[in-house]
């Protein structure tokens, strides 16, 4: 098998497509750092910070938090690592693109590719709706496909389960719109560079992943 451990990529999808599930698959198995934007936000959040409150009330209405707010993070993220990292929910703008493109210049880091993980929209807000999430350890179950032993109540800690916020049917769809009038775009934007890489996000977590590994390592 081809090296793995080195490589720059980054994963695009709508919310639900499951960019987090297969980075951190991705992770496990390739050795890489997983860096999520929204883990680090609700980190943020969680934590109080100014970076944290600014975004907050983005983030509980389903909104895209402001791209400035997100490169600067990023930024401070990126030139600490010296191995090969996934990018999971940034760049999800043109603009954001563009930015992390001069970012890597600056610190001098390959963008070796861009996968497009394409799911539906019934699926996409069966997977959201579903999901439920423990605040003390952040364990993460859904109703439908990952049952708690018992309902509503973390397996891992005994800490009760929660819908966020920005997984209720309102904040979705907001998602979801904000997903196709501004992230839609970036297919096209790294179309053109050669490096996107399309996957059918609905054929199992294990073959999506070697999808991703096949196309990445020309294997």
């Amino acid at each position: 098998m081809a090296k793995t451990d080195t490589l720059h990529f980054i994963l695009l999808g709508a919310p639900g497509a499951g960019k987090g599930t297969q980075a951190a698959y991705l992770n496990e198995n390739w050795g890489l750092t997983h860096i999520s934007t929204g883990d680090i936000l609700r980190a943020e959040v969680r934590a109080g910070s100014a970076l944290g409150n600014e975004a907050k009330s983005y983030m509980e209405s389903g909104k895209l938090v402001p791209d400035q707010l997100i490169i600067d993070m990023m930024e401070e993220k990126l030139k600490t690592l010296d191995k090969g990292y996934i990018l999971d929910g940034f760049p999800r703008t043109v603009a954001q693109a563009e930015a992390l493109g001069e970012m890597l210049t600056r610190i001098n880091h390959k963008l070796d590719a861009v996968v497009n993980i394409e799911v539906g929209d019934d699926e996409l807000i069966r997977r959201l709706t579903g999901r439920r999430v423990c605040p003390k350890c952040n364990s993460v179950f859904h109703i439908y496909t990952m049952k708690p032993k018992v309902e509503g109540i973390c397996d891992n800690c005994g800490g009760e389960l929660i819908q966020r916020k920005d997984d209720q049917i309102d904040a979705i769809t907001t998602r979801l719109v904000a997903f196709k009038d501004q992230t839609q775009p970036l297919i096209e934007y790294y179309q053109s560079s050669g490096k996107l890489v399309t996957v059918d996000g609905t054929i199992g977590v294990p073959a999506v992943a070697e999808k991703i590994r096949a196309a990445l390592t020309g294997e």
